[in-house]
């Protein structure tokens, strides 16, 4: 039986390639991942999501604008608050559930990353 290689649908032109970068940049800060995750539950209030993460209400409005910036989030006015709530909801619960299959494939591999890692190896200065 011959084998057969599986053409990816995986694009590699340089546009794409900075188009992508950006959008995983915009999902890079844990505070960002957190607000996003949360919306993915359903519309909230910058001071509802203020109480439920536990960050400051700067902190969710630059975060809120950063990712609205990136086309991930919108919000809608309703009286004095405006309702934030995520784009594409399903594809960035796959993205997400994609992303933890991987993590569970790499281990701490991530975490232990000299260039963007959070820990560093024991023994190492």
């Amino acid at each position: 039986m011959k084998a057969t290689i599986v053409e990816t649908t995986v694009p590699d032109d340089s546009a794409t390639m900075t188009a992508a970068a950006c959008l995983f940049h915009g999902f890079s800060d844990p505070s960002r991942l957190a607000i996003v995750r949360h919306l993915a539950l359903g519309e909230h209030r910058v001071v509802d999501l203020t109480k439920h993460l536990g960050l400051a209400q700067s902190t969710v409005s630059k975060h809120l604008a950063c990712l609205k910036n990136c086309g991930s989030v919108t919000s809608r006015p309703e009286g004095r608050a405006s309702i934030w709530s995520l784009n594409h909801t399903d594809t960035v619960i796959e993205l997400f559930s994609a992303a933890e299959r991987l993590l569970a494939l790499t281990g701490d591999a991530v975490t232990l990353c000299p260039d963007y890692g959070t820990t560093t190896p024991e023994g190492a200065s």
